[in-house]
């Protein structure tokens, strides 16, 4: 059964309910994986998202990173060992190339391991997503990108919904015709876990342009 986590960002730690879902999904904890949102800067390291899962009681034997410093081979056999695997957050746009350019996808997809990201790794978990300059991206022309798949919808995580919500029903309406659309602030969680969804904090879906607030199942 496959588990995925697309995380907001966390202004201090997981909460409880969080933190218990996720000890009950990681019964075996060998090895976790994190892919790096910015592989060649070596400062991005994943200290804050340790942090969470360290404060939940949530401990590995092996902790390792992968960017542009480990070769292509050797992150493929990483993902396949791993336990679970986190994509980082930071700069979606660097992420996304890096995940393309090392052919993780495939890794990623069809390995037993659980998969979670926070924010720019959250979005690249999904189907689809919206990179425009009104999402806060240096582009020249709005696109719509491709992540990894790992569920069939779109997620914008980490955005400020309350103070937005007319310009992401603009900006992903048209998408929201071909998939559902995620939208969720920081200090929220959609685990998506053998066909359901689960929901922590304030998310909303939009289908067919329509928004509603999902209820919390955590």
């Amino acid at each position: 059964m496959k588990t995925h986590y697309y995380l907001g960002w966390f202004t201090d730690f997981f909460p409880q309910n969080l933190s218990k879902a996720l000890k009950e999904d990681l019964p075996e904890r060998k090895s976790l994986v994190m892919v790096s949102s910015d592989p060649s800067d070596t400062e991005v390291d994943g200290a804050v998202e340790r942090s969470w899962l360290h404060q939940a009681g949530i401990s590995f034997d092996e902790y390792h990173l992968i960017d542009s410093r480990v070769e292509q081979e050797v992150a493929h056999a990483l993902i396949r060992n791993a336990s679970a695997i986190f994509l980082l957050g930071g700069d979606t746009l660097k992420q996304n190339q890096f995940l393309k350019e090392y052919e993780l996808a495939e890794p990623i997809k069809t390995s037993a391991a659980l998969v979670m990201g926070a924010s720019a790794g959250a979005i690249n978990m999904s189907a689809k997503w919206k990179c425009s300059e009104r999402f806060g991206y240096a582009v020249g022309m709005d696109t719509v990108c491709d992540g990894l798949a790992l569920d069939p919808f779109s997620v914008l995580s980490h955005f400020d919904l309350e103070n937005n919500m007319a310009l992401v029903q603009e900006e992903l309406s048209a998408l929201s015709n071909e998939m559902n659309v995620y939208a969720s602030n920081k200090d929220c969680a959609l685990r998506s876990k053998g066909g359901s969804i689960d929901i922590l904090g304030d998310v909303y879906v939009m289908s067919h342009s329509v928004i509603r607030k999902m209820e919390e199942t955590f």
